[in-house]
């Protein structure tokens, strides 16, 4: 049980670092010299993720594959979470690393919240990640990278909004799309040509999932859609009224369609 010493924010992250510092993720991780082991051999790593604006807020997705070395360790590994009720965690990097920064980061903003009354501003949020990644930093010069894409529906502004991170914490703000991952450069390159602005919600979903497709077609890392196993890429949708998870029956169509565009 946690018990609060001298600090009295409404930072749960924050209350760890001054009072629990052991409690931290990867507090415990063994200091491994350059090449002792290789990590992405042994450590699952999950790729692709994108996020895309459009006319009511925000299409946020990623595929279902994470890889150890040149295996395929899950294919319906999970990479996109839910923040709180108006923001999204797309995750990309070493699987253990993120899935307990995506944790941590939730509690965040429930303690905030709980505290203080009120939701934490987007803009807040987005700054509070930053500093999480930024205290991952010993860890990823290790190998454990964390880059995650984190979106949602700014309330006070009444429009979607993008950031995108690098492996040191630096927060930066992207306008109409972004991807991370090892098919991120297939992925934007997607996006960048068939993007436009105020695209309406079934073309932003056709779009994002066009883009994960791309990126599998090219990039041994990500999957696409598999029809035979039934197991289709997460794509969640942000606006004013909330998170919508896109359902496979929406997503199956859509994902026929491209895939028989393959082979054409």
């Amino acid at each position: 049980m946690l018990i609060q010493g001298s600090y009295d924010g409404s930072s749960f992250f924050d209350l760890l670092q001054h009072d629990h510092v052991h409690l931290l993720p990867l507090q415990h991780l063994p200091q491994l010299s350059p090449g002792t082991v290789d990590l992405a051999a042994v450590v699952p790593f999950g790729t692709t993720v994108l996020a895309l604006r459009f006319a009511d807020g925000i299409v946020i997705g990623g595929d279902r594959q994470a890889t150890e070395g040149f295996e395929v360790s899950s294919r319906r590994i999970e990479k996109v979470y839910n923040a709180d009720d108006y923001s999204v965690i797309a995750i990309a990097g070493a699987a253990g690393p993120c899935l307990e920064m995506v944790k941590l980061f939730q509690i965040e903003m429930e303690h905030y919240q709980k505290i203080e009354g009120e939701v934490l501003v987007l803009e807040g949020k987005a700054n509070k990640l930053a500093q999480m990644i930024r205290q991952n930093l010993p860890a990823a010069f290790q190998g454990l990278i964390v880059i995650p894409i984190f979106a949602g529906y700014d309330l006070n502004t009444q429009e979607g909004r993008i950031y995108k991170y690098d492996v040191t914490g630096g927060r930066y703000e992207e306008r109409d799309f972004y991807s991370t991952g090892s098919g991120s450069r297939e992925a934007r390159s997607t996006l960048k040509k068939r993007f436009e602005p105020n695209l309406r919600r079934d073309a932003a979903v056709r779009l994002a999932l066009e883009a994960l497709v791309d990126a599998a077609d090219l990039d041994v890392g990500t999957s696409g859609p598999d029809l035979y196993r039934g197991i289709y890429p997460v794509i969640k949708i942000i606006t004013k009224n909330g998170i919508e998870d896109v359902s496979e029956d929406e997503l199956r169509p859509v994902s026929e369609a491209l895939l028989a565009s393959l082979k054409g």
